[in-house]
């Protein structure tokens, strides 16, 4: 009963498994192979930035065509803004590459400028929106599939679901090898639009093409300053995504700082020409947003018509979609190591796993990502209001975390630094409280409660590390306080008499004078028989019965250990188990887990000491 049968064959499966999936570990002396050129770089943390204008430009004239037609004019200007904005936070993003290169970006900032609290709250701001992209990419891209085949439709959460597995697996073989997968579809996309884009400005500088007013449509409400501001900051969504790279500084080729540095300006260039050619073109072509097709997918029919090379947008804007949640997958498991690292987090996501990445990061964050589809049902709907608000507190945070950086490190040039980044702060806290403002009601409520909760999280874990260490340290302790020695005890459960009994029997007796093994009584006939074999058996060691009037094993057992702990505090009670290994997995489900269901019963008792002594079966 209380033999245990355990199968050392089931490790060996699951590694076995996991080697095939994820690959064979990586020593720590390769990690430097396994760092990132820029190409491979910009396809790894651009992605997440370059999808958002597959819809930013579309978010902007939805606002804007509330005023009627007349008002979409202003999508021009607005976009001018938002590159803007966009060039003064790459500035901001590329001055904390050279100043902190060990990666972090607005947690790190924050933290050792504006205090624990901003620091805090910039990285859970971070790591809820990492989490909100995976959620809100691979949903749009997966409707994207939906739209094309309507009969998958019902199997849009499982579709979802099994994309971010795809994805998590990916990302668990390493950094460099994901980065190769997913080069060629970020690639892909980058070429798609550039290529609509510039047959668009042949045509309009060929004359072959002239501008199409848009459709009319009446104001539903006047242009006033705040529709304006509301359509800049639904614009402002095409600099999601930004801030990844200063994140992952430590994933670079040698020089890190200058190649994240170059990789963040890239970056930045493609996405303006990106979103201010599609906003461009899509006023210069008279596009107003429907229901039933895209922005982007008008573009490319109005420049393209229906042939392939629309298709060619299409398909690579789906893919996009899909793969922009693989900048979260690069810079969640990152920065919860560097929470980790500073306790604010479990210490496991500190640890590198086999392929030389935060496995445990990209497994928490996938199972988070799956858990946020199945809440919200996989809709784009629900969950693009919780979409950027995080993104864009960091940017604030960041860009006044370098203001007070700028003043601490002085300098010739530290005022006009100083400037550009509190200017930016104020225009990105503007569009922060934008968002809040007009997305509130709409779900962005659900982003002010997480942010409260996870900072009192990360509080509550730091608290009990600190608790820990304290309690465990030796500081001002005596070391003649421990010179005394200890009374120790052996119990030794058993349900009867074998081979596995007697090899735990010979150990306990190596390591304590005081050993007792315990049976509990089920029915006396049975107490008797083995009693009469303890004497042959027992090697003098003395055999304490337990009455169980109720059939249970555990509680009358439980309770003794406890007894014995009772009579002498300073008692060391040891239990020593003994287990057989079969040999097959599949014999394991045919005996009872009772040796476990003890070990899980004394895991949290004080002065216990649980060891196993197993008998290997042929």
């Amino acid at each position: 009963m209380y033999s245990h049968a355990n199968n050392t064959r089931v490790p060996h499966i699951f590694s076995s498994l996991k080697r095939r999936v994820v690959g064979t570990p990586i020593s720590t002396a390769e990690a430097h192979n396994e760092r990132l050129s820029k190409k491979r770089a910009l396809a790894v943390f651009s992605s997440d930035a370059l999808s958002s204008v597959a819809y930013a430009t579309e978010e902007v004239l939805l606002v804007l065509m509330l005023a009627g037609s007349a008002a979409l004019g202003y999508s021009i200007p607005i976009s001018i803004a938002i590159i803007g904005l966009l060039l003064i936070v790459v500035i901001s993003y590329r001055q904390t590459i050279h100043e902190y290169p060990n990666g972090g970006g607005a947690y790190i900032v924050a933290k050792e400028n504006l205090g624990e609290l901003a620091g805090l709250t910039a990285g859970a701001a971070l790591l809820i929106d990492y989490v909100l992209t995976v959620s809100v990419s691979v949903t749009a891209g997966i409707e994207a599939i939906v739209s094309a085949f309507p009969n998958l439709l019902v199997h849009k959460e499982l579709l979802c679901l099994a994309s971010i597995a795809i994805l998590t697996i990916t990302n668990l073989r390493g950094i460099r090898e994901s980065s190769a997968i997913f080069a060629l579809p970020t690639y892909a996309f980058i070429f798609a639009i550039l290529a609509m884009l510039g047959t668009g400005a042949y045509e309009m500088a060929s004359g072959s093409f002239t501008r199409i007013e848009p459709a009319n449509l009446m104001p539903v409400q006047g242009l006033t300053l705040f529709l304006i501001l509301r359509a800049f900051s639904s614009g402002c969504t095409a600099m999601t995504g930004v801030e990844a790279v200063s994140n992952g500084v430590p994933v670079f080729r040698h020089p890190e700082s200058r190649n994240a540095s170059l990789t963040l300006i890239a970056m930045a260039a493609i996405l303006a020409a990106m979103f201010f050619g599609i906003t461009f073109f899509a006023h210069f072509h008279g596009i107003v947003p429907n229901e039933t097709e895209t922005v982007v997918s008008q573009l490319a029919r109005s420049i393209f018509h229906t042939g392939w090379a629309y298709y060619v947008v299409q398909i690579t804007t789906m893919g996009i979609l899909i793969l922009a949640a693989n900048t979260s997958y690069a810079d969640f498991p990152r920065l919860s190591s560097l929470l980790a690292k500073d306790r604010y987090l479990p210490r496991q996501l500190a640890s590198l796993g086999d392929r030389l990445v935060f496995s445990n990061g990209i497994v928490m964050l996938g199972l988070l990502a799956s858990l946020l589809l199945v809440i919200f049902h996989a809709s784009t709907h629900l969950l693009i209001p919780l979409y950027a608000v995080g993104v864009f507190l960091s940017f604030t945070l960041s860009q006044f975390g370098m203001v007070r950086h700028w003043h601490k490190e002085g300098g010739k040039t530290w005022l006009r630094h100083a400037i550009i980044n509190a200017f930016g702060g104020v225009l990105t806290a503007i569009v922060t409280v934008i968002f809040v403002m007009t997305k509130f009601t709409h779900g962005a409520w659900v982003i002010m409660v997480l942010l409260p909760c996870f900072i009192a999280l990360f509080l509550k874990i730091k608290a009990h590390y600190i608790d820990v260490g304290r309690q465990l340290s030796l500081i001002g302790a005596d070391p003649a306080g421990y010179a005394g020695g200890v009374k120790h005890t052996v119990l030794l459960p058993i349900s009867g008499i074998h081979k596995g009994v007697i090899e735990a029997l010979r150990y306990a007796q190596t390591i304590a004078s005081d050993v007792r093994a315990v049976y509990v009584e089920i029915d006396q006939a049975s107490t008797e028989r083995l009693q009469e074999e303890w004497v042959r058996w027992g090697r003098g060691v003395p055999l304490v019965v337990l009455k169980s009037p109720y059939r249970s094993i555990m509680t009358p057992f439980l309770k003794y250990v406890d007894e014995v702990e009772d009579y002498d505090p300073n008692d060391i009670v040891t239990i020593i188990i003994p287990e057989f290994v079969t040999a097959k997995w599949w014999q394991q489900l045919l005996h009872n887990q009772t040796a476990l269901l003890i070990r899980t019963a004394l895991i949290f008792k004080r002065g216990k000491v649980v060891t196993s002594v197993r008998y290997h079966l042929n």
